[in-house]
C-alpha cells in the first residue's frame, strides 16, 4: 500500500535550482532536537513559501562531495546520483523548513530542525543527525527545494494536524502559515515533555503535546491512538498526517473509514521503523 500521497498532493516551486549553503550556526534546543542555521552561499535565491515546505539535504562526507549533483532529483538523475562513489556521495535526507527569516545576522537565513536518536560521541546516530551535532560555521551542504505537500480543499473548514516528533518542524512551518481565521487542532507526539517548543499559531487552531510513556516505544503510535480517539471528522475536515510510516497509512485508512474524502488527506511516511 502507498505511504503517502504527497506526490499528487504537493505543490511544486515554481522554479527550484540546486543551492549551495553555508551553516550560520547550530545549537541543541531540547534533549532530543538539534537545530541548525543555514545561510550565505546562494540563499538569496532560495524561494520560501511557508507551510511545510521540503527539500533535499545533501550533506558533504568529503571534498568533492557537492560537485556532481543534478539541479532535479527525479528517477534518472537519482540513479545517476547512485553511481558516485560512496566516499564521495553526499549523505542525502529529506527535510522541512522549521524558519525562514529574510534578514538574518549576514542575510537570509532558515533554520533545519533534526531529531536527535543516538549520540554523535558514541556513533549511535544516524549519519544527519551526526552532522548536525559536529557541523562548524562555514561548512558546505546543498539543497534541492521540492515545494509544500499542505494543500487544503477550498472548502475545508476544519484543520487536523497528527504527526511524530520527526514531523514537528513541518506542523510549525503551517501554523505558522495559517491564516488568522483557521481553525483545528494539532496533535504532535514527542519523546519528553522537556522537547516542546513554543509555537505560532491562530487563535483557533489548538496544540496538543503527546509525551510518549516510554521513550522506547515506537514513535507515532501514541499519537494515532489519540488521533482515533478524537471524534468524527466532519467532511469539510481537511487531515494532514506525518511522520512514522505505519503512523501515516494507518491513521488515513482511519480517516477514510470515518467519511472522509480522500481528496480532504494529505498523509505522508517520513520513515519506517525498522
Amino acid at each position: 500500500m502507498a505511504r503517502t500521497n504527497l506526490a499528487t498532493r504537493r505543490i511544486k516551486p515554481e522554479h527550484s535550482e540546486l543551492l549551495t549553503l553555508r551553516v550560520v550556526r547550530r545549537e541543541r534546543i531540547s534533549p532530543h532536537f538539534a537545530r541548525v542555521t543555514l545561510g550565505r552561499g546562494d540563499v538569496e535565491r532560495f524561494r520560501y513559501m511557508g507551510f511545510d515546505q521540503w527539500f533535499r539535504l545533501f550533506i558533504p562526507v568529503a571534498e568533492d562531495s557537492l560537485s556532481r549533483l543534478p539541479n532535479r532529483l527525479n528517477a534518472v538523475s537519482y540513479a545517476k546520483f547512485l553511481t558516485i562513489a560512496k566516499t564521495s556521495r553526499p549523505v542525502l535526507r529529506n527535510y522541512s523548513v522549521r524558519a525562514y527569516r529574510p534578514i538574518g545576522s549576514d542575510g537570509p537565513e532558515l533554520d533545519v530542525d533534526f531529531v536527535l536518536h543516538g549520540s554523535a560521541a558514541d556513533g549511535t546516530a544516524g549519519p544527519a543527525a551526526t552532522w548536525a551535532q559536529t557541523c562548524e560555521p562555514g561548512d558546505a551542504v546543498a539543497i534541492l527545494d521540492e515545494g509544500i505537500g499542505f494543500n487544503p480543499p477550498p472548502d475545508a473548514e476544519h484543520v487536523l494536524m497528527v504527526a511524530d516528533e520527526t514531523g514537528l518542524p513541518a506542523v510549525a512551518g503551517v501554523l505558522a502559515s495559517l491564516a488568522p481565521e483557521t481553525r483545528g487542532q494539532a496533535l504532535i507526539e514527542i519523546p519528553s515533555t522537556a522537547d516542546q517548543q513554543r509555537l505560532e499559531a491562530p487563535a483557533g487552531m489548538t496544540v496538543r503535546w503527546v509525551v510518549r510513556d516510554n521513550p522506547g516505544n515506537t514513535p507515532g503510535r501514541a499519537a494515532l491512538a489519540a488521533a482515533e480517539a478524537l471524534p468524527t471528522p466532519t467532511e469539510n475536515t481537511y487531515g494532514w498526517v506525518v511522520g512514522e510510516s505505519d503512523l501515516a497509512a494507518s491513521l488515513r485508512r482511519h480517516w477514510v473509514r470515518s467519511g472522509l474524502p480522500k481528496n480532504n488527506i494529505m498523509f505522508c511516511g517520513y520513515w519506517r521503523m525498522p
